[in-house]
C-alpha cells in the first residue's frame, strides 16, 4: 500500500498529464461502487489497461471508492431497484436476462445496477474535479514544498541524485 501511495505521489509530482491521473482515479468509481467480482469490473479493468491512465491512481481510487461505496450501498440498492422494477423497462430486462453474457454481468443485482448508474453519472464530474485538484496541488502545494529549506538541502545532496536515478528505473 505504501508503494502504491508512493507511485501516486510520484505521478502527482511528475509531468504526467493531470487528465490521465484524474481519469484513472474517477474510473475506479465503477469497481468501487459495484460488487467487486463481476463482469462489469472485468470490463473496466480491461479499459483501464487499454487506455493511457495512471494505474496507481486507479488502484488507489478503487480503495477510496470501495469505502465510499460501502456507505452508498443503500442508495445504490434503491436506485437499482427503481430501475429494475420500472414497468417500461421490463421487456428490456427480460431480453437482457435471456442473454448469457448479460446474465453473467449481474445487472439484475440492485446494488450492482444502482452502483453502475451512480458511478457512470458521476464519472465526468469526478474527473473534472480531480483534474482541478491535481492542478491546484501542483501549483500551490508542490511549489510550497519545493521552497522549504530542508527540501532544497536534501535535493542538493548526492543521496538525492542517486535516489532520482534509481527512481527513474522503477
Amino acid at each position: 500500500m505504501l508503494s502504491l501511495l508512493a507511485r501516486l505521489l510520484k505521478a502527482l509530482n511528475s509531468e504526467a498529464a493531470p487528465g490521465q491521473v484524474a481519469f484513472g482515479f474517477a474510473l475506479a468509481m465503477i469497481p468501487g461502487f459495484t460488487p467487486l467480482f463481476s463482469l462489469i469490473n472485468l470490463v473496466v479493468l480491461l479499459i483501464a489497461c487499454i487506455l493511457r491512465i495512471n494505474f496507481s491512481a486507479f488502484l488507489l481510487g478503487i480503495v477510496v471508492f470501495s469505502a465510499i461505496g460501502y456507505f452508498l450501498d443503500p442508495l445504490s440498492a434503491d436506485v437499482g431497484e427503481y430501475l429494475l422494477t420500472l414497468p417500461s423497462l421490463t421487456d428490456t430486462w427480460t431480453q437482457f436476462y435471456q442473454n448469457d453474457w448479460m446474465r453473467i454481468s449481474s445487472f439484475n443485482n440492485t446494488v450492482a445496477m444502482g452502483g453502475l448508474v451512480i458511478s457512470v453519472l458521476l464519472l465526468v464530474p469526478v474527473t473534472l474535479i480531480s483534474r482541478i485538484l491535481i492542478l491546484q496541488y501542483r501549483k500551490r502545494v508542490l511549489n510550497w514544498v519545493n521552497r522549504l529549506k530542508i527540501v532544497q538541502a536534501l535535493k542538493a545532496t548526492k543521496f538525492w541524485s542517486i535516489y532520482t536515478k534509481f527512481a527513474e528505473y522503477s
